[in-house]
């Protein structure tokens, strides 16, 4: 804690406009609302302003977590006391490249990237108009939704590596993308920048068509009016995990104020003033129920705080595609 505290007080200095809340509620900053206070929660305007705040954590030898929307979250009800909390939403700098790409930072939330897209007659973001997170954080779990996945869209990524100070740029191919995975979440150390898209010319109205029908399905099939870290578990192989714990007679079932929804039973809601002890608990008996019914074992989706926190040395210095410049940390996803 001591740590943490000396790196508080020389980043106040060092970036003395920056926003920097403290003992803030992580309710406020996770879909599911639930979550105690965070003794720091940096929020830089700019990549420069970033790398500044992580190189004097580093000098601290403090590790900060890195937040977009919070999407995909449990944080816990004591809230995070020995973290530093890093969040990207004001890097929102989305354009066209000259040769036809779109750049986005990873603020960008995927809604308005396809968006983005859609106005600029450019086809293939059209499954991403629906999710609720940001091009870091679709980036870090290899969102996707309606057979479209970000690996099919994304040309690069520029992320910073803590232990090597280096900022690098990786392909696609180098992001190592599988089914909500990706080599961000696989390996600790990274910060994701931004990401380069590569898609295809299409007809605005027809793009525009496209989206409107699968958001029209997500709203009738998806409980979007209560909070929860959309789905809970990820796709069993050959199977669906909504439809494992529907047959397990599991729909609507209640742990405190959480619940497995009543609309899709894919999906833990929040049905008033649940705590992440009841979301644990309910994911919990789940996996367990489903397991002994089917002998399917669920894998967690949503990232349950806090993680086993690792820093293993993962540096990509082999890429020829290498820049250095400051750099921070990413957490690594934690998978029961």
């Amino acid at each position: 804690m001591e740590n943490l505290e000396k790196a508080i007080a020389e980043i106040k200095e060092a970036l003395p406009g920056m926003t920097l809340l403290e003992q803030e509620p992580l309710s406020a900053h996770c879909s599911f609302r639930i979550g105690g206070p965070a003794r720091a929660l940096a929020v830089p305007e700019s990549v420069s302003s970033l790398a500044k705040i992580c190189s004097i954590l580093k000098d601290n030898e403090l590790m900060p977590f890195v937040l977009g929307n919070g999407t995909n979250l449990l944080f816990p009800d004591e809230g995070l006391q020995e973290l530093f909390l890093l969040s990207t939403e004001k890097l929102q700098n989305l354009f066209l490249l000259p040769d036809g790409a779109i750049y986005a930072e990873a603020g960008v939330s995927l809604s308005r990237l396809s968006s983005f897209a859609q106005q600029n007659g450019l086809q293939g973001l059209e499954f991403a108009s629906g999710i609720p997170g940001s091009v870091g954080g679709g980036c870090f779990i290899n969102a996707g939704a309606y057979g479209g996945e970000m690996k099919d869209v994304v040309e690069s990524v520029v992320c910073l590596y803590a232990p090597d100070q280096g900022l690098y740029e990786l392909s696609a191919e180098q992001c190592a993308f599988s089914y909500r995975k990706s080599m961000f979440n696989t390996h600790g150390g990274y910060v994701i920048l931004s990401a380069v898209f590569r898609l295809q010319p299409g007809d605005k109205d027809e793009i525009a068509a496209k989206m409107r029908e699968m958001n029209e399905k997500r709203r009738a099939k998806q409980p979007l009016e209560l909070p929860s870290a959309g789905s809970a578990f990820k796709r069993p192989e050959g199977n669906f995990a909504g439809a494992l714990i529907e047959q397990a007679g599991l729909k609507g079932f209640t742990v405190g104020g959480a619940q497995v929804s009543e609309k899709h039973a894919g999906f833990v809601v929040n049905v008033g003033g649940a705590s992440s002890h009841d979301v644990y608990e309910l994911m919990k008996q789940v996996r367990n129920t489903v397991y002994e019914k089917s002998g399917v074992q669920l894998e967690p989706e949503v990232i349950i705080l806090p993680p086993d926190y690792k820093l293993e040395d993962h540096s990509p210095k082999a890429h020829k595609n290498h820049i250095t410049v400051n750099a921070g940390f990413e957490q690594e996803k934690k998978e029961e």
